[in-house]
């Protein structure tokens, strides 16, 4: 305790919660509202701290959509004071636990990604391992044994008082609506802790499938075993949910779990083709997500001039290919640059409403008035609009690139170009 409490430590975990930002929690404090606080009543925190008296506040509860849209997923965000704490533990414990995890654990820990995890995978597959057993834990972090969790941080960490602040934060309440819950399982997402304890946990699964001799990829609870037979699979699928359940007292989603060919399963949001060697490609769940997340902003440039449009969208599409930039497969690129030229071509069509502006603006990049009055007569709606001749021929791709739209084709070869 009197290491993460440490003038050091403490100040680097402060900086650290203030870089991250992040939304108050149930006292409404502000990262910025820190600093004074912490200035007034550091003295008396640090001494209930060391005098094992300290109790963390409730954690805000707040539901955000899971991906895919498929129901929602809880999270728990506890105050700017215990975010500071959570972090200053972290930076003391993962040191103590990081160095003996998996080498096959990619999941929150320094110096790995989930870049590493896929090529591992693909690496897996060009070896010779055609079928994947694709593990998915139910509702994983909200059904963490807080007891099985215990046991495995008092391995290696003795303090009783660190110990006994690890076991409150894990049942810290939830507020949600004003109600608070108490917590008898799970380990809420949102706090500095949480991932570090979801991989001390796993780690008991990772040296199992070590034992046995398996190749695995495992991010935080998302694993995949790669095996040479579907008969095989079906043996380690049924010995592992065995397993999770007698051991670690966690459930296998049996509806999202399968053994089955890696090209038809999605790994951290990539799959692959296959033809003599595996190729990553992006999977098609991961480009539905990205176009719904760029509906809003389409939704919200109707009012708006287009520059400012392609502006807002720029940190999206590079941030996202970023993340995919592994892709071995150009066509969707292709595919998806054509698709936002066409959502941007639709924002002007419905801009000018009427059929008179419409037919002076088409008139004004180049077509005749001829053609430009059969265009805007045609009875059909907007969208249809947008991707057909007349609108390409008069909003070309050279137009938004000198409005600064990135094309994925081109954001993809530079980002291999500077690796």
């Amino acid at each position: 305790m009197e290491t993460i409490l440490s003038r050091e430590n403490m100040m680097a975990a402060y900086r650290r919660v203030v870089a991250n930002k992040g939304a108050p929690g149930i006292d409404k404090m502000s990262v910025e509202q820190l600093k004074p606080y912490l200035a007034e009543h550091w003295p008396r925190i640090r001494e209930d701290l060391l005098a094992d008296c300290y109790r963390p506040a409730p954690v805000r509860g707040v539901e955000i959509p899971k991906p895919g849209g498929k129901g929602m997923r809880q999270l728990g965000i506890p105050t700017c004071l215990d975010r500071l704490l959570q972090q200053a533990m972290h930076q003391v414990l993962m040191p103590i636990f990081d160095p003996d995890f998996s080498a096959s654990s990619y999941g929150f820990r320094p110096g790995r990604s989930a870049h590493d995890a896929v090529l591992a995978a693909r690496s897996h597959v060009a070896g010779g391992r055609r079928f994947v057993v694709d593990l998915d834990l139910e509702k994983f972090f909200d059904r963490v044994n807080h007891d099985a969790l215990m046991a495995r941080v008092a391995r290696k960490v003795t303090d009783k008082r660190v110990l006994r602040l690890v076991r409150r934060y894990l049942q810290a309440g939830l507020m949600t609506g004003g109600i608070e819950t108490v917590r008898s399982e799970g380990t809420p997402q949102g706090g500095p802790l949480s991932p570090l304890m979801s991989n001390i946990l796993l780690d008991d699964l990772d040296k199992e499938l070590e034992r046995r001799g398996h190749a695995f990829c495992r991010y935080a609870d998302d694993c995949n075993v790669y095996v040479q037979s579907q008969r095989a699979g079906e043996r380690v699928m049924a010995s592992l949910t065995r397993f999770l359940a007698e051991r670690l007292k966690l459930t296998v989603n049996g509806a999202k779990s399968a053994v089955d060919r890696p090209w038809k399963r999605t790994f951290l949001g990539y799959t692959m083709t296959f033809h003599r060697a595996p190729r990553l490609r992006i999977a098609a769940s991961s480009v539905a997500r990205f176009r719904g997340k760029l509906k809003a902003a389409f939704r919200a440039g109707r009012g708006r001039a287009l520059g400012a449009t392609v502006k807002d969208l720029t940190p999206i599409l590079r941030g996202w290919m970023a993340y995919f930039r592994l892709t071995e497969g150009k066509g969707i690129l292709e595919e998806l640059d054509g698709w936002l030229r066409r959502r941007l071509r639709c924002i002007l069509w419905r801009q000018w409403k009427r059929p008179r502006t419409r037919c002076m603006r088409l008139v004004q990049r180049g077509l005749t008035e001829q053609r430009a009055r059969d265009s805007t007569s045609n009875g059909h709606g907007p969208w249809w609009n947008a991707g057909a001749s007349h609108m390409n021929d008069a909003f070309r791709k050279a137009l938004f690139d000198q409005l600064g739209l990135i094309s994925l084709q081109r954001e993809l070869h530079r980002l291999n170009h500077a690796s």
